[in-house]
């Protein structure tokens, strides 16, 4: 698996994405510039967490016109799988490739801290690894993590199953307590129509090994690898 991240100023989460991605895949990922307007030969693109320009503006809204941003929604249409973690949720949303946008958390204040999840379908490349209504822990780290869209997308993503995690305490419920950020129906990653873009808020690539504490994030990648060398 042939993997890019892309690297925006501000981002702070790449070496934590390079590192999981090389660890999972014994090979070493691509460290693509901001300023790039092509991309190489690559069969995953990933946009990292961080802070990308300061948060500015809106949360992702000037990398979401960064000049790679073109190459990227390029490959994307042509079927090349994208992740976007935190940040990269909110450039995701921002340049079109996924439906709603990032709010202000609920509380107004960061939140940093581990929470759990609910692998809501396992029927995606970035999830085949999971068990359907599995519950896995997983660090956040946002100020603008409250996923917000319109009733009518809302339901389009439940109905077509594109909601792939959603906030809930460790016996699998929902809550506003396990909710950090206030989403709407708790959601904390979502998939594009065609189901080869994924956008989450929680950071997979930091657990993935004993010594980070758990490796609850592992399937993540391996099933990315999984699926990758299938379809080539």
């Amino acid at each position: 698996m042939k993997a890019a991240v892309i690297v925006f100023p501000g981002s702070n989460r790449d070496r934590d994405m390079l590192a999981a991605l090389e660890a999972v895949s014994g090979r070493k990922p691509l460290a693509v510039w901001y300023a790039e307007t092509d991309l190489p030969p690559v069969d995953l693109i990933v946009l990292p967490g961080g802070f990308s320009y300061g948060d500015y503006l809106r949360s992702g809204a000037i990398a979401a016109r960064a000049p790679v941003m073109r190459a990227v929604a390029e490959r994307a249409a042509a079927g090349v799988p994208v992740l976007g973690v935190c940040n990269g949720f909110q450039i995701l949303c921002e340049a079109g490739l996924l439906p709603g946008v990032l709010m202000r958390n609920a509380s107004l204040r960061f939140v940093c801290r581990e929470v759990h999840l609910r692998v809501e379908t396992v029927e995606t490349i970035f999830t085949s690894r999971y068990r359907k209504g599995e519950v896995i822990r997983c660090p956040v780290a946002h100020g603008d993590g409250n996923y917000r869209a319109d009733e009518a997308t809302l339901a389009r993503l439940e109905g077509e199953g594109r909601v792939v995690f959603r906030y809930v305490d460790a016996a699998g419920r929902r809550s506003e307590e396990s909710n950090p950020n206030g989403s709407a129906n708790a959601i904390s990653g979502i998939l594009d129509r065609r189901r080869r873009v994924l956008g989450m808020m929680p950071h997979p690539e930091d657990l993935i090994e004993p010594m980070h504490g758990g490796s609850d994030g592992r399937p993540l990648f391996e099933s990315l690898l999984s699926s990758l060398e299938v379809a080539a």
